[in-house]
């Protein structure tokens, strides 16, 4: 028997016992009120009620059109960017079928398919730099493997200048940052505007074979009343650069530490019992990129299957993480890695008509990754217990703040 708690259960910030909190949130049932730095909102932990949602017309990303606390919200809460940008990612209806169609050939299958010999060089590349500094020296492999690896390639992607680069990455961070103050948090968001208008200055003066040089076309040749407004525009790059080297970043690093956690795993890979798309998929179950993810509302009533309801204009939180290891799904072993586990279904690249259009690309990456790096590196391990591994000060982004290993060559 489930128990409805009198006040919304408070998310903690810094993502410091995310399991412990999961296990606390579906205690309550398959839908339970928290709050998200100030912002009430119903928190979905069961995977079957959540699927339901997230292909539901009745429920929205438009906080515009569907969230009476968008006002409040706006120049307080320190996540507010994730539901005022001006993109497919807050999108509803005829706006997020036209913005995604913009967006899909970025993703194409020949186009995924065409950046396979550009990340196996860039992967290379990466492993000579290891391969060069002292064998038994511990090494971060989060700064040195998993975060330049996708970053190169979504900067490939997005035609951004090498120059311009280094500037994203740590304003991104800051986006996914849960523990800035609203101050910081919107500080950070004029920062990241602004490298985004010179990114659009560069490619409008020199454009190129690159999906931002391809935006900017379609918004110029179009103007004001074509299908791409100069606000689209920008937040529809904010999107692609935030979400295509961020989330990518956790799923190596997890991967990485998941899999070095647990030998009798990596054996059976190496046995060939499993192969490296079966790493990606079990860990995206287990230990996905996102754990929560801001925010989705209600357009209309809707009854829970408890008997609660969700009212028309809440806000609806997908908690990604605890849907995935649901012992209703998963059964005893929800919480444990298992290669060779024949259900890895997970909802780690969300679902409906939202579903990560990133995700070929992401899949390809990681399984290029691992293959290559425990392939150059066979007696690789940790440096440190992998309960010492100090998770990524968050209530959204699921890493490490750091992945310490031995190479050992």
């Amino acid at each position: 028997m489930t128990t409805t708690p009198t006040t919304p259960i408070v998310l903690d910030p810094t993502g410091a016992r995310t399991h412990d909190e999961h296990l606390r949130l579906r205690a309550h049932g398959p839908a339970v009120r928290v709050d998200v730095l100030g912002v009430t909102a119903w928190s979905v932990t069961d995977p079957g009620l959540l699927k339901e949602l997230l292909r539901s017309p009745q429920v929205s990303k438009d906080a515009r059109a569907h969230w009476p606390g968008l006002a409040e919200a706006e120049g307080t809460w320190p996540l507010a960017l994730w539901v005022t940008v001006n993109n497919m990612f807050t999108a509803f209806g005829a706006d997020h079928r036209r913005l995604r169609r913009m967006i899909a050939p970025a993703f194409s299958a020949r186009r995924v398919a065409a950046l396979r010999d550009d990340i196996t060089a860039i992967v290379t590349g990466l492993l000579d730099d290891l391969a060069a500094l002292p064998a038994e020296d511990p090494v971060d492999l989060r700064e040195s493997f998993a975060y330049p690896l996708p970053i190169a390639v979504i900067c490939r992607l997005m035609g951004v200048p090498v120059e311009q680069a280094r500037g994203f990455r740590g304003l991104v961070d800051g986006v996914f940052d849960t523990t800035l103050t609203a101050a910081e948090s919107a500080a950070n968001t004029a920062a990241l505007y602004e490298a985004l208008g010179d990114l659009i200055a560069t490619r409008r003066t020199t454009p190129g074979d690159d999906m931002t040089s391809l935006l900017i076309a379609t918004r110029d040749e179009e103007g004001d009343g074509g299908s791409l407004s100069e606000a689209e525009l920008r937040d529809t790059l904010l999107l692609m650069i935030s979400a295509g080297y961020e989330t990518t970043v956790n799923v190596i690093d997890q991967a990485v530490a998941q899999t070095l956690a647990h030998p009798e795993q990596l054996a059976r890979v190496r046995s060939g019992e499993a192969g490296w798309d079966d790493v990606v998929e079990e860990t995206l179950r287990l230990e996905p990129a996102i754990k929560h993810l801001p925010l989705r509302f209600a357009v209309t009533d809707i009854e829970l299957p408890d008997g609660q309801v969700i009212a028309a204009g809440e806000a609806i939180l997908p908690s990604y993480a605890a849907a995935n290891r649901h012992p209703g799904r998963h059964g005893d072993t929800a919480d444990d890695f298992d290669v060779t586990r024949p259900d890895k279904e997970h909802l780690a690249f969300g679902h409906g008509v939202h579903f990560c259009l990133g995700a070929p690309l992401a899949r390809l990456e990681v399984a290029t990754a691992l293959r290559m790096l425990f392939e150059r590196f066979p007696r690789i391990e940790l440096a440190v217990p992998a309960a010492e591994l100090e998770p990524y000060g968050s209530l959204i982004s699921n890493g490490h703040r750091s992945l310490p290993v031995r190479l050992r060559r």
